[in-house]
């Protein structure tokens, strides 16, 4: 097999079936594991799966042009029928001190929240990346903070190692951020206007990079 076929199956992307399952079980697994790491107090409740390998999720009815975009990798992103307000937070920007939200008002913005210990968020790490480099600027970012407990060295390096290019370094390791967000699942990943209100989210990995992704983005940036 020569080297380009081999790069070639590398890349090649898993059915929106087998994403759907995915995000369903990151949801269950990524509350259990947050609640373990975390410790959680109180009675919180995972989310519940928004489609199964059968039943792909309907697309939901919005204001903000997305309407029937959340089909085949996004079939399970959650397009709320407005715009839901996001809480202002605050997050350390490595090498760059701390950063809030609001600092990126006037841009789209893909917000996902991740750590080194969950696997699904490892995967789509690259998509993420590769998602910024076509699409990141004036108009496009993607935010991806580690809600690692330990601070930036781990996350730092596993970044480095899987040579991340394109996405900064962001870490809240404090174990508030999720609830504050209502992200019980990991990876969570919100998509936020340029007013810095929630359009929809996916819990669960995706392919990020995936025409359905583009498509979906670009209609909230108003390119597509």
């Amino acid at each position: 097999m020569s080297a380009e076929e081999t790069h070639g199956q590398s890349k090649k992307k898993l059915s929106p079936a087998t994403y759907l399952w995915a995000a369903a079980l990151a949801a269950v697994a990524g509350f259990v594991a947050v609640y373990v790491n975390f410790g959680l107090d109180g009675n919180v409740t995972a989310p519940a799966p928004q489609a199964t390998a059968d039943r792909p999720a309907p697309a939901a009815s919005t204001g903000g042009g997305l309407d029937g975009l959340n089909r085949g990798y996004m079939a399970a992103f959650v397009v709320h029928g407005e715009a839901v307000d996001v809480p202002e937070f605050s997050f350390g920007a490595d090498g760059d001190g701390e950063k809030s939200l609001s600092e990126w008002k006037g841009r789209v913005v893909l917000l996902n929240l991740w750590a080194t210990w969950c696997a699904p968020c490892r995967k789509e790490m690259p998509a993420l990346d590769r998602l910024k480099a076509d699409l990141g600027g004036k108009d496009f970012d993607v935010v991806a903070i580690s809600i690692d407990r330990g601070g930036f060295d781990k996350p730092r390096e596993f970044l480095q190692e899987i040579k991340v290019a394109n996405l900064k370094l962001y870490n809240e390791p404090s174990g508030r951020l999720g609830p504050k967000l209502k992200a019980f699942g990991m990876p969570t990943t919100l998509l936020i206007d340029r007013n810095g209100k929630e359009l929809g989210r996916l819990v669960g990995p995706a392919e990020w990079d995936s025409e359905d992704a583009v498509a979906l983005i670009k209609a909230a940036i108003g390119k597509g």
